[in-house]
């Protein structure tokens, strides 16, 4: 990309999905009592990924007044929460190594997230939003970040505040899953680009489901309800497959990636709590699933991004 265009929100969702990965690979390494070298390889890849969006974003906006317009984007302001939500996977992380700075982004990530989610549940309060602007999407701003704030801030000692955010995130996902599914049973088709939006639907049970096992470290009776509402979006999403399969590859894919991750370790922190038969195995299962399909999308990204590098651009007409 030139370093003056335009860098979009969903662009972001790469360094997410990437943070998502580690994650798995994180969770699989305690499981199978491999070295963290690998997870740590792919958190310092996705910590880089970030940063350089957030250059890139910077370079794109240039001004206080594009981002809020940005933001307030009826469409694409959404994807704005995946700034903070990988910011608190990645202090998180880091808080495993150092301490201070770790829980210093954690906390910065966790105000900023409390702010995006008032904004976004103000906005659709006040109203002017057509239906058919609204996509799964919405639940990134609301309840995604709330239930990964949930996570991060148990990781860093504070679980007080994470069960706080763990159920702003149940309430909100009750209201603003509400109104997106009254939006995709009653109006048009949802538009093919924002078609990947459907694994952000299906996103809050495993998303939630870890964040749970971070604050109390065991399954209990609401973890095993939270399991049924895991299982039902995870065949809902699976018998989305062939809607998927027949779109055309775009950026747009990375949407669903955490939604993959995030599933792959919820499925191996129960394949832990419950000391399943086979458990090292399903977990290897697990995480190849989990890999292949993220490496396969960063595989088409670069082929996509070097394809359009090699297109030779029209020459300029002569004056």
């Amino acid at each position: 990309m030139d370093a003056g265009k335009a860098f979009p929100f969903p662009l972001f969702g790469i360094a997410f999905g990437l943070s998502g990965l580690a994650g798995t690979w994180t969770v699989a390494a305690d499981t199978l009592n491999f070295s963290q070298a690998y997870a740590d390889a792919l958190w310092i890849i996705a910590a880089s990924t970030w940063v350089i969006s957030l250059v890139r974003y910077g370079l794109g906006a240039r001004s206080g007044r594009q981002v809020l317009a940005d933001v307030h984007h009826p469409v694409q302001g959404v994807f704005v929460a995946l700034i903070p939500a990988s910011g608190l996977l990645l202090g998180a992380r880091l808080s495993q190594y150092a301490s201070v700075a770790g829980k210093a982004v954690v906390v910065i990530m966790a105000v900023l997230t409390a702010v995006l989610a008032a904004y976004f549940v103000h906005r659709l309060m006040l109203g002017g939003l057509e239906l058919d602007q609204i996509h799964p999407a919405y639940l990134l701003p609301t309840v995604a970040i709330t239930f990964i704030g949930g996570q991060a801030l148990a990781t860093i000692g504070l679980p007080e505040l994470g069960f706080a955010s763990f159920g702003i995130g149940v309430l909100l996902w009750l209201v603003v899953g509400a109104v997106i599914t009254v939006r995709l049973a009653t109006r048009p088709a949802m538009p093919y680009p924002l078609v990947p939006t459907f694994a952000v639907y299906a996103a809050p049970p495993a998303v939630g489901g870890n964040a749970y096992f971070a604050l109390t470290g065991h399954p209990d009776g609401f973890q095993h309800a939270w399991l049924g509402t895991f299982i039902l979006f995870l065949l809902v999403q699976l018998a989305l497959i062939p809607t998927i399969a027949k779109l055309p590859f775009a950026l747009t894919f990375w949407t669903m990636t955490f939604t993959t991750a995030a599933a792959g370790t919820y499925g191996i922190h129960w394949l832990v709590a419950t000391v399943a038969p086979l458990r090292d195995l399903w977990t290897i299962v697990i995480l190849a699933i989990v890999t292949l399909w993220i490496g396969w999308v960063a595989t088409r990204s670069i082929l996509l991004v070097a394809g359009e590098h090699r297109t030779p651009r029209p020459a300029p007409a002569n004056s």
